[in-house]
């Protein structure tokens, strides 16, 4: 069993940066939408249905496009004035732009997989802003490697 750090600890590996104790300050207070997006994710309907759909060759693909835009409007809302990481914001980009037509049937991996990949990178940062809300007692500076990947996404790493 591993001690709590003394606060003098705490003081040192705090990251006491202004703008990363507003963002984990957001995660504390948002932590039940987070939570409650998340599970709706992770549901039977969007997350297991919707890969299965991809691989189905299904149209239903389409629709984890609107997941993905509710997920990242949401990440967005824990820091209005930061712009998303560009990387990031160009995976949702070719994920979040498709309206299917018969033809895409003809090239469906080629078409589809940007909505799948888009899905995935926006609910992996979903799932660590909840994570790091609720297991984190304040930002640290030596970072668990999806604290670290969540400060990335706000361009703050």
């Amino acid at each position: 069993m591993q001690n709590s750090p003394s606060p003098s600890d705490q003081a040192s590996d705090r990251d006491d940066r202004p703008e990363v104790a507003i963002l984990f300050s957001k995660l504390v207070t948002t932590l039940p939408e987070l939570e409650t997006l998340l599970d709706k994710c992770s549901s039977h309907w969007v997350y297991e249905d919707g890969i299965y759909r991809f691989y189905h060759q299904s149209f239903k693909v389409y629709s984890l496009q609107s997941d993905t835009l509710s997920i990242v409007q949401k990440l967005q809302t824990l820091a209005p004035d930061r712009e998303l990481n560009p990387w990031f914001m160009q995976i949702i980009a070719d994920g979040t732009r498709k309206i299917f037509s018969p033809e895409h049937n003809k090239i469906w991996a080629e078409t589809t997989r940007p909505i799948v990949e888009a899905f995935f990178h926006a609910r992996y940062f979903l799932e660590m802003a909840a994570k790091y809300g609720r297991d984190l007692e304040y930002p640290p500076r030596a970072m668990p490697s999806g604290w670290a990947a969540l400060l990335h996404l706000y361009n703050l790493r």
